[in-house]
């Protein structure tokens, strides 16, 4: 395992939270690359991931578009192109909306469900260095991450 001074080529931090905070963006941005090397073979993005968990956390019910976008992981994703593109890989449907002809009612569909389940068994398979964190290790580290969102 290489530490972040080795991995960056940096001895020399000002303090331990500007390490820290040099160590957050630079390990996000690891688990972003393992989990694309991931996603590639099916064909996926990060978003178009997302959307599918989102609406498999749903399922059987569906969910508005905005309902989607509330709960992506980056709240700036164009969640109407990621829909048409889901849409023609056949991995979710789409319908008007019988109360509101504005909005349109989305939900995974059967081949979606199956590409997810593909999907977790690749992730899970230590693609991801995190499978090497116990439990407690994991707790803390969702305690610490969730403190430094706090505004």
């Amino acid at each position: 395992m290489q530490s972040l001074e080795q991995a960056i080529k940096q001895t020399e931090f000002s303090n331990e939270q500007v390490k820290a905070h040099v160590n957050v963006l630079y390990t996000a941005n690891y688990v972003y690359n393992k989990i694309s090397a991931a996603l590639k073979p099916f064909g996926l993005t990060h978003e178009q991931f997302n959307v599918l968990r989102i609406l498999r956390g749903s399922h059987p019910n569906s969910m508005c578009q905005k309902e989607i976008l509330a709960r992506m992981v980056a709240p700036n994703s164009n969640v109407t192109l990621i829909v048409k593109k889901l849409v023609a890989k056949k991995w979710i449907s789409v319908c008007q909306s019988e109360r509101d002809k504005r909005e349109y009612i989305i939900q995974i569909t059967d081949d979606g469900l199956e590409v997810l389940k593909k999907t977790d068994l690749t992730i899970n398979k230590d693609h991801l260095k995190l499978n090497s964190l116990s439990v407690s290790e994991a707790f803390h580290l969702n305690a610490l991450l969730d403190k430094l969102r706090q505004e």
